[in-house]
């Protein structure tokens, strides 16, 4: 399901304020704050010369509904001017399956950094090679050492700032010169900072991609993907994904508007707690390492302080050296930290995590156990006292 713009004219209000006055027109809403939830397929037509010409704002429920109009448009508006339309997929993975579909074809070559999201890999390993298209990982810090890994057939390069559990923050920018030198596209998954944080269109991106299941969704509740592009990239967006059919449901599209009305005060909230526990688990003696761009101490902090105005509430820790009992001790004592995948809700979550067998291009040897940790929006004395507890199980079993 996909939207353009209108006009490209900057809007000058501030993303806070975009972020709860785009995509509301409450005369064409009858006086409502909210659009309707429109659960329709079939659109009709006044008289046969429209149907004959598809005259009509809609035309049929997969291509777009008054709710999905809104939530694109707020979409557009947080994204910035570079952005020239925004496509909507029911999940971060079909919003990433459809943009590399789009922009590849058999023979093509594809470079993706090696800290990519794993079912990124998956796709690139699976499915697009058995159409024909070669994948080559490469190192996120290499920047404009990207060069040397480049062929004639190089068609895009794929980027995650940062990546969503080891948090390596590649330059974007230095990527993204090296990449249009040559024709090719850069393609970012943006799921941890959102537009609201980091504008990557406006970096040098062509197409950035979220899992909006995280924050734009923001409770735990929809499964959700978005695609916004620049003017050079957004054809083949936008073809690709009446091709292929891709939409969403009327619900979830109301979920994420919904959400996206609230992201600010949450995502500033999720980087308030989060940096402060990242500062206190620093201190701990059970933790060799904290990785979060964010604090001075991660060897990416310069490029996050560059290109980005916040960090969201997901960074991840390594531990002392310590048999997988341990570790097990610690997640099966805590209580406020769910364990389960994905991130961005309200709540906050812990997963163990191992880098080591899916990495080609780089080695992860972090030197202990790793953990990766969402700050959700409980008080942060709680959560101290949480981690304490499973701390005090880590170091006795």
């Amino acid at each position: 399901m996909s939207f353009s713009g209108d006009d490209g004219a900057a809007n000058p209000h501030k993303a806070e304020t975009l972020l709860v006055t785009a995509g509301r027109d409450t005369k064409a809403q009858k006086g409502f704050v909210n659009p309707p939830v429109v659960h329709g397929s079939t659109v009709l037509y006044p008289t046969a010369a429209d149907l004959h010409a598809h005259r009509g704002e809609f035309q049929y429920g997969r291509r777009g509904t008054p709710t999905t109009k809104a939530l694109q448009e707020a979409l557009i508006a947080l994204e910035g001017p570079q952005c020239a339309g925004v496509g909507i997929a029911p999940s971060g993975l079909a919003a990433i399956s459809t943009t590399l579909l789009a922009v590849l074809k058999s023979g093509d070559h594809l470079l993706v950094c090696d800290n990519a999201y794993r079912p990124t890999r998956n796709f690139c390993n699976g499915m697009l090679a058995r159409y024909g298209v070669e994948t080559t990982y490469f190192d996120p810090l290499t920047g404009g050492g990207i060069a040397a890994l480049f062929k004639p057939n190089t068609r895009a390069v794929v980027v995650e700032a940062p990546g969503s559990q080891s948090f390596e923050m590649p330059d974007i920018p230095a990527i993204a010169s090296v990449a249009h030198a040559r024709g090719a596209l850069v393609i970012d998954d943006n799921t941890w900072a959102t537009p609201l944080y980091h504008r990557s269109l406006e970096l040098g991106v062509d197409i950035s991609m979220q899992a909006a299941t995280k924050y734009i969704g923001g409770h735990s509740d929809i499964m959700f993907g978005t695609i916004s592009a620049n003017a050079g990239a957004w054809p083949l967006v936008a073809e690709v994904i009446q091709l292929l059919g891709v939409c969403a449901g009327p619900d979830d599209v109301f979920l994420a508007l919904r959400g996206l009305r609230t992201l600010s005060v949450r995502l500033a909230q999720h980087h308030k707690s989060a940096i402060e526990m990242a500062r206190w688990l620093a201190g701990r003696s059970e933790v060799i390492s904290v990785l979060h761009p964010a604090l001075e101490s991660h060897p990416g902090h310069a490029i996050w302080k560059r290109d980005f105005t916040g960090a969201s509430g997901l960074f991840s820790v390594v531990l002392q050296p310590k048999p997988q009992a341990a570790v097990d001790a610690l997640l099966d004592t805590v209580r406020l930290f769910g364990m389960g995948y994905s991130w961005g809700g309200f709540e906050s979550l812990v997963i163990p995590f191992d880098c080591a067998p899916y990495r080609t291009a780089t080695t992860w040897a972090p030197g202990g156990p790793s953990l990766r940790l969402h700050i959700g929006l409980e008080n942060v004395e709680d959560l101290k006292a949480d981690l304490e507890r499973g701390f005090a199980a880590f170091n006795a079993a």
